[in-house]
């Protein structure tokens, strides 16, 4: 049977978590901190695994103990999957350095989340407050695209108990390995109330003062019936940009405590946009950039701020591309594979060359730059499955 926690233990567990952003947002002279952080570097980009220069750990336990789990944990592991374990246990304390001493990444692997094979969490206190993520969960051709990066998913807790100035940290980590935010939560809180409460974020959207460029935002409520606990969402994960108002003192402290307590989170996912880490820098900035109404609220926070944009990628080039690089890879598994094995198994190195170099872009992809076509239409050929024997299956979704 779970123990539930008393409701003086929810009150201290809400009260240092109120502590503590406090502090935050006093030593950063910010009233919106990050509450959340994913990204994704690829792997011929991360740290390599040097076991003569292991002396970054930021836990308590014996580092040659450490370093021999490691060790033995890798040689445990398929000859393919080494590198990549090792690579992504030197970016965990990296990252673990970037959040402060309380934090160390685990001794053992865990399995793996969203679709990565395995993981090494990072720990706080002997709690699991995110982890980094590597190797494929399956033989899938977009799996085996991720099987080429490691992720690193950092949970709440541990951005609103890390050291000041972690986020600073963790972008010069993200820039220097030229990764990407794949998600960012920019949480403003009004811990003694929001005038009007969470009706008054109803009505507005109701008038349109959530608008932004003439969009309404999609919305949905949560728990809006029982009167406690309420969330109301504005925008989708699939846009790649939601705002969840909810009542974090009743998350934090139990319902029957009448906190007053109100957070806007909004949520930023790379789907559409990228996400630049001057966001961890500047989180008031692109908080306010989100759209007038967002930058209203933190006014009334008593937050300055310059709003900063976060511009949506144009998807129609986008799609175009990929679109095209199917079309083109179907025409030449259907149409022109059979007389190119052939050129390749009759004519010699040289010939063959001439034959295959040196050539314009078919038409459709003439107006495609060089680095659009790269991922696309590798990726596009990677749809496909070409079986040593029968015939090609292919489908066009």
């Amino acid at each position: 049977m779970t123990k539930v926690k008393d409701k003086s233990a929810l009150v201290l567990d809400g009260n240092v978590v109120k502590v503590r952003l406090m502090a935050e947002r006093q030593a950063l002279k910010s009233m919106v901190h990050v509450d959340w952080l994913r990204f994704t570097v690829r792997l011929r980009n991360a740290p390599p695994f040097l076991t003569d220069q292991r002396a970054t750990s930021t836990s308590v336990w014996d580092e040659g103990y450490r370093l021999n789990k490691l060790l033995s944990l890798i040689n445990e592991l398929p000859d393919h999957e080494r590198d990549a374990c090792g690579q992504a246990a030197e970016l965990a304390d990296r990252v673990c350095m970037a959040l402060g001493f309380e934090f160390n990444r685990g001794v053992e692997m865990g399995k793996g989340h969203d679709f990565y094979k395995r993981r090494w969490p990072l720990h706080r206190n002997g709690a699991e407050v995110g982890w980094v993520g590597f190797g494929a969960a399956s033989d899938s051709p977009r799996q085996r695209a991720q099987a080429e990066s490691l992720h690193v998913n950092l949970y709440g807790v541990a951005c609103t108990f890390a050291e000041h100035g972690w986020a600073e940290r963790m972008a010069r980590i993200i820039d220097d390995l030229d990764g990407k935010i794949t998600r960012a939560d920019l949480a403003l809180d009004f811990f003694d109330g929001f005038s009007g409460g969470i009706e008054r974020v109803l009505e507005e959207y109701r008038a349109g003062l959530c608008d932004n460029y003439g969009h309404r935002p999609v919305m949905r409520d949560i728990n809006w019936a029982k009167g406690c606990s309420r969330s109301l969402y504005l925008g989708s994960k699939e846009a790649g940009k939601e705002t969840n108002i909810y009542e974090k003192g009743d998350q934090l402290f139990g319902e029957k405590i009448g906190s007053k307590w109100l957070r806007f989170e909004l949520r930023y996912g790379n789907k559409f946009r990228v996400l630049d880490t001057d966001l961890l820098r500047r989180p008031s900035d692109f908080f306010a950039g989100a759209s007038e109404w967002h930058a209203a609220i933190l006014r009334e926070a008593g937050d300055v701020a310059v709003p900063e944009q976060i511009h949506i990628t144009p998807q129609p080039a986008l799609m175009s591309v990929k679109a095209e690089c199917v079309r083109n890879a179907l025409w030449t598994l259907e149409s022109a594979a059979p007389s190119i094995a052939l050129a390749f198994q009759y004519l010699d190195d040289e010939q063959f060359l001439e034959l295959v170099t040196h050539k314009k872009k078919p038409k459709r992809l003439a107006s495609f730059s060089h680095a659009d076509l790269t991922e696309a239409y590798s990726e596009a050929f990677s749809q496909f499955v070409v079986p040593r024997s029968g015939p090609v299956a292919m489908s066009l979704q």
